[in-house]
């Protein structure tokens, strides 16, 4: 429907464009030359329909001047745009339309920032600032002068006179004057100089007056140019050595059709035709993305009718009592997740997605699909969904500690986790992980958002990974997928962040930031002297003081080694090489067999070398400009398959 009434409206254009040429057989000058286009410094937001926007505020400014020389419109759209466009007094209606014309043909270029443009015979501008119509009568956006210079001088009273610029000097100011005493326009010519200025009726007499004093100021500068145009935000004055201007406006000799006038037409048309096929394809990409969208949907209904993982909306709304605040658990970057109480009495945590990117049927199906099929003890059960109300909801199984973050950060209940139970918590999570990563299960399946946050604690303190949907899966004859970026900035590995390579090895980097955090009992992005907690912590290990590291609340609690062999673990899942990362079966192992023996790890990414290296080294690495270039890279990687999706954490900002 929507495709079809663009259509209507832009062959209803292309119909008007072209009677306009046949109908008119009598036209004057339009006087189309472009005296001056300026690209403004607002501009549409990225995602915006601005081409559509642009077009319906264009015609709606056709329409107003049809009948008149000043036409003004606020366009009410996701972001207002404003227009107003004016011809000059002297010009006839019908070269007005022409003029404007014209003008609507070169102005998109500025497309999507703002935009005004003057022509010889008309001012064409549009914005998205709601002070649109307060006109800056006090600036001068630029004055465009003539390279041939006019030498006329006359010997009065045994003095020479420069007659060319006394005659531009009266001109300039009589037509100021007549300007302002006949409301906005005047022309006049003298002795071989001919001037005309025009104000914009959105001005307010005083705001015309201050416009055409500046400009006629500016303009003086131009002598002994043969012509000079000042353009003013809210007016226009320009003076010549030939006469550019009708007498009487609309009571001016009529002329036939000429050249100019046919390629303004047809430059009209085809500027028009050039924004209707990229509006109507914007449109069609939607219609077609929609589609999509629904096919998916259908796919996974079917599949939950099979499965039995079909809930019912209105059954899963009354277990929420209506997605109460009293029931709400948290609140992540896909929607917020509420406490439900089923039928049967059964308690379940129940995930309302926001739609918010354009990835959301994408996330939705690999959340679904994928994890419905795989189930492990560290794993957060997904129980079903529901996809045929007014909002898809996800049924998970009810973890009543919340998360991790809510623990380790907290400075009272961080006191109620021991060495024991947190060592429990880094090994629970590293199994889970394996066994997303093939160790029980056909598939490789990577998680890309491994935080605290994310994982949850049953009701004895056993580590549960939840939120999957970022997950990726990856072929077994693959070593690495080319992708967009998505995660949280200080948890993504270096070549995932810089390269958009990913692999398992982005989760082992993930995982070994995690366990520095819960033994450290300090986020990844909190500063200290020493730099990050990962600086701080391989500072530490260099040393041979990798105990200083450990939260105080449980250094009385292990042996002297147990502890920094743990973060020694967590080093080598850090390390800036892929390679030399273990795998997360590996990392198991060195956690729960005693007798494994632990590599020594190498320097982790983003530090600087003084970290290593004695004070005479020659060599130095920026940790801000790495994290600078490495953010510019993620804002260069739109090309890539997936959408980007950067999650920032709590503070995370200041360091990767």
């Amino acid at each position: 429907m929507e495709f079809s009434a663009f259509k209507q409206t832009y062959w209803r254009w292309v119909f008007l464009l072209i009677s306009s040429l046949l109908v008119s057989s009598t036209l004057g000058d339009p006087r189309i030359t472009n005296a001056g286009l300026f690209c403004g410094v607002s501009q549409a937001l990225n995602g915006t329909n601005y081409v559509p926007d642009f077009t319906e505020l264009m015609k709606e400014l056709s329409d107003g001047i049809s009948n008149n020389h000043f036409a003004s419109y606020r366009l009410n759209a996701s972001l207002p745009m404003y227009g107003l466009t004016q011809c000059y007094e002297d010009l006839k209606q019908t070269d007005c339309l022409l003029c404007y014309a014209e003008a609507r043909t070169r102005i998109p270029r500025c497309l999507p920032r703002s935009a005004r443009i003057f022509l010889d015979g008309c001012f064409l501008r549009y914005d998205y600032d709601n002070n649109f119509f307060q006109e800056a009568v006090s600036s001068v956006d630029t004055v465009n002068c003539s390279t041939n210079n006019v030498t006329m001088y006359r010997e009065v009273n045994n003095r020479r006179v420069n007659l060319f610029e006394t005659n531009v000097e009266y001109a300039v100011g009589n037509v100021t004057s007549i300007a302002l005493r006949k409301g906005r326009f005047g022309t006049v010519g003298v002795d071989g100089i001919y001037a005309l200025a025009q104000c914009w009726e959105s001005l307010t007499p005083e705001g015309c007056r201050q416009c055409l004093q500046n400009a006629s100021m500016s303009v003086r500068r131009c002598m002994p140019g043969d012509e000079g145009r000042a353009l003013n935000a809210g007016c226009y004055l320009r003076y010549s050595t030939r006469k550019f201007y009708n007498e009487g406006g609309d009571s001016a000799d009529d002329h036939g059709i000429s050249i100019g006038v046919i390629i303004a037409i047809v430059s009209a048309t085809s500027a028009f035709l050039t924004l209707a096929i990229s509006a109507a394809y914007i449109i069609y990409t939607k219609v077609s993305k929609r589609k999509r969208e629904l096919k998916n949907l259908g796919r996974i209904s079917k599949k939950f009718d099979k499965s039995g993982l079909k809930f019912k909306y209105e059954n899963l709304e009354k277990a929420t009592d209506y997605f109460s605040l009293s029931r709400k658990l948290g609140q992540g970057g896909a929607g917020s997740v509420f406490m439900g109480i089923l039928p049967d009495g059964k308690t379940v945590a129940v995930k309302r997605l926001v739609y918010n990117t354009r990835q959301w049927v994408d996330d939705f199906f690999n959340e679904v699909n994928l994890i419905s099929r795989i189930q492990h003890k560290n794993l957060v059960k997904l129980l079903g969904a529901s996809i045929e109300g007014p909002e898809s909801l996800l049924v998970y199984e009810y973890v009543p500690n919340k998360s991790l973050d809510q623990f380790i950060f907290d400075e009272e209940k961080s006191k109620l986790l021991n060495w024991k139970q947190r060592l429990n918590i880094i090994v629970g999570t590293a199994e889970g992980l394996a066994h997303l990563h093939g160790g029980g299960s056909h598939v490789r399946i990577i998680h890309r958002d491994i935080k605290c946050s994310n994982v949850l604690l049953d009701d004895n303190l056993n580590a549960k990974i939840a939120d999957f949907g970022l997950v990726r899966c990856l072929a077994t004859e693959k070593s690495h997928l080319s992708t967009g970026i998505a995660g949280t900035l200080g948890y993504m590995a270096p070549e995932y962040l810089v390269r958009g390579q990913l692999s398992e090895k982005a989760d082992v980097y993930s995982f070994g930031v995690l366990v520095l955090e819960i033994v450290c009992g300090k986020k990844n992005s909190s500063f200290t002297t020493a730099g990050s907690l990962l600086q701080t912590v391989w500072t530490l290990y260099r040393s041979n003081v990798l105990a200083e590291a450990i939260d105080p609340c449980i250094r009385d609690e292990m042996s002297e080694k147990e502890a920094p062999e743990v973060l020694r673990v967590g080093l080598l899942c850090t390390q800036a090489s892929v390679l030399l990362r273990p795998s997360m079966a590996e990392v198991v192992q060195m956690l729960t067999d005693e007798d494994y023996e632990t590599p020594t790890p190498n320097q982790p990414p983003f530090l600087n070398a003084n970290v290593l290296e004695a004070a005479n080294s020659s060599r130095s690495y920026s940790t801000d400009s790495f994290v600078a270039n490495a953010l510019k890279k993620i804002q260069g990687s739109g090309t890539s398959s997936d959408t980007t999706r950067t999650r920032s954490s709590e503070d995370a900002s200041r360091t990767l």
